[in-house]
């Protein structure tokens, strides 16, 4: 089993790949196809295109896209370079990362393994799948941002053909999505909640430049002739056409932005009409699980994500917390009675304080030690007799 968030993963990632075995794209239009269809392009990962199956359940979703970027990194490597040695590839990469120098990314300004390059690579990468260091701003902007992973993948095959990044490469690039969104949404025959927070998430989720907002932006004055690979023009029009979909309906007016887009890209109509076809499945198809689709405003978001990570761990921790809550017996007795009656506030606190010892004792659940993580007992506390016996739980008695 791989674990993104122990050392050691993408070496492992390489030991199950099985070079040997492995089969390299036999062009960019099924490496493109590939990623798509794993959700990478949306920004919403639900498989990983790999030839051994990995099981993501449970886990983080900055864990999966960190496997995700990975492969599909490797994935632009072998094709554009014709090379599978993963040793290689891994210099490779730490090489380009290290050129971008993204202002305001301190990824580099940090102590990285000098001697083990998959573990630089590894450190990077983590810092890569992260957002903004604002808390709340992290969850918001981590919406989108996901969607912009592709940038790099992008990026890094410039990279492999010229030896370097192109000049501006970077900021080019953010700048024309984001624009290219905002175009989508000035043409859209139904506005929807969603089209001015779409906006928003872009904005907050680019890296490499200090975008400011233009006047009178047409697709003419966007310099698109820029973009000359097709992976770059195939990625352009399903950002717009995902942007476009945010009302669940693509109108007559807005598919003819689209081939409008592909025109002006030099893009051929049929690819835009399976843009359409495929960004309307995959977002019908998973629409519920998309944050995106479910968002609200940053401090709800940032609670219900808080949440969903407090459970998984407690999830993954359970074996090991009962155990340690079984030693205590003095919580024990106060967490038996809490199945029946409420606690008051003396036993609440001795609860929250004789918890906090266990989350020492267990290292993934130090998240209840940091500023503020207090705060989030009251949701450990409520998941906890779950993870107990059912003989403390009267309510869970059945009759006969």
């Amino acid at each position: 089993m791989i674990n993104p968030s122990a050392s050691g993963w993408i070496d492992k990632f390489f030991t199950k790949l099985k070079l040997s075995e492995y089969t390299v794209s036999e062009t960019e239009d099924s490496f493109y196809q590939k990623l798509r269809n794993t959700g990478f392009i949306y920004g919403h990962i639900i498989s990983f295109d790999t030839p051994f199956e990995i099981k993501a359940k449970g886990w983080f979703k900055e864990e999966i896209s960190k496997i995700a970027l990975l492969n599909a990194l490797y994935g632009i490597y072998t094709l554009t370079n014709k090379d599978k040695d993963s040793s290689e590839f891994v210099e490779q990469a730490n090489a380009f990362y290290k050129q971008m120098h993204p202002e305001g990314f301190s990824l580099f300004k940090k102590i990285l393994p000098k001697n083990n390059t998959a573990l630089t690579l590894e450190n990077i990468i983590d810092q890569r799948v992260q957002t903004n260091e604002n808390i709340i701003n992290k969850n918001f902007s981590h919406l989108v941002t996901n969607a912009l992973l592709f940038i790099d993948v992008l990026a890094f095959r410039q990279y492999l053909i010229h030896g370097k990044i192109p000049e501006k490469y970077l900021i080019k690039i953010e700048e024309t999505i984001v624009n290219i969104v905002t175009l989508a949404l000035k043409i859209k025959t139904n506005k929807s909640q969603y089209d001015d927070l779409l906006i928003k998430l872009f904005e907050a989720s680019i890296r490499y430049s200090k975008f400011s907002k233009k006047g009178n932006i047409t697709l003419e004055n966007l310099e698109l002739d820029y973009f000359n690979a097709e992976l770059e023009k195939k990625y352009l029009i399903d950002i717009a056409g995902m942007a476009l979909w945010s009302d669940g309906v693509i109108e007559n007016n807005e598919a003819y932005f689209l081939h409008t887009l592909a025109e002006t890209l030099q893009i051929e109509d049929d690819f835009v009409s399976k843009s359409i076809i495929s960004t309307d499945g995959f977002i019908a198809k998973h629409k519920k699980d998309i944050p995106y689709f479910n968002y609200s405003n940053p401090v709800k978001h940032f609670y219900d994500q808080t949440t969903k990570s407090v459970i998984t761990l407690i999830s993954r921790n359970k074996s090991r917390l009962i155990k340690e809550i079984l030693e205590s017996k003095e919580l024990m007795l106060l967490l038996a009675h809490s199945t029946h009656r409420d606690l008051d506030e003396k036993e609440k606190k001795k609860v929250k304080k004789q918890l906090l010892d266990i989350c020492k004792t267990v290292p993934s659940l130090t998240i209840f030690l940091l500023p503020g993580g207090s705060l989030l007992l009251p949701i450990l506390i409520k998941f906890i007799p779950t993870l107990l016996p059912s003989s403390f739980n009267e309510n869970l008695d059945h009759e006969d």
